[in-house]
């Protein structure tokens, strides 16, 4: 099974002073992963937000989620589900709806800290 990485678990697996970095570390280490463009973006908002706990630069970000792709010889996927087939109910589930739906329509999961989202395809790592 290959799971797709939601931004959650990308920020947990490549910060270390992420609280469940060892956690989400020792999961996409033995597992299959894949990526998308939200995933991308995602991660590399947050990691540059000023008010954001990892406060990088944003050339830094992009050279940690370089090197974590590389490092685990991540599998790219494109957002090719249209946005209206999500099955999001509000406006917070609107980008976890669509990544489980883009999961799900790749035949894979969708790896996750989140217990808040409901799908078939989420796999919560922890």
């Amino acid at each position: 099974m290959r799971y797709l990485l939601d931004i959650s678990t990308l920020l947990a697996a490549i910060w270390q002073t992420h609280p469940l970095h060892g956690d989400a570390d020792a999961w996409t280490a033995r597992n299959e992963l894949a990526i998308c463009p939200l995933s991308e973006l995602g991660f590399l908002r947050i990691s540059t937000h000023p008010k954001a706990p990892f406060g990088a630069v944003m050339r830094d970000a992009r050279l940690l989620l370089g090197d974590f792709l590389g490092k685990h010889d991540c599998v790219f996927i494109p957002a090719d589900l249209p946005g209206l087939q999500s099955q999001a109910v509000s406006s917070e589930m609107v980008t976890d709806s669509y990544l489980a739906g883009l999961a799900a329509s790749h035949a894979m999961k969708l790896a996750t800290l989140d217990t808040r989202i409901r799908h078939k395809a989420v796999h919560l790592i922890a």
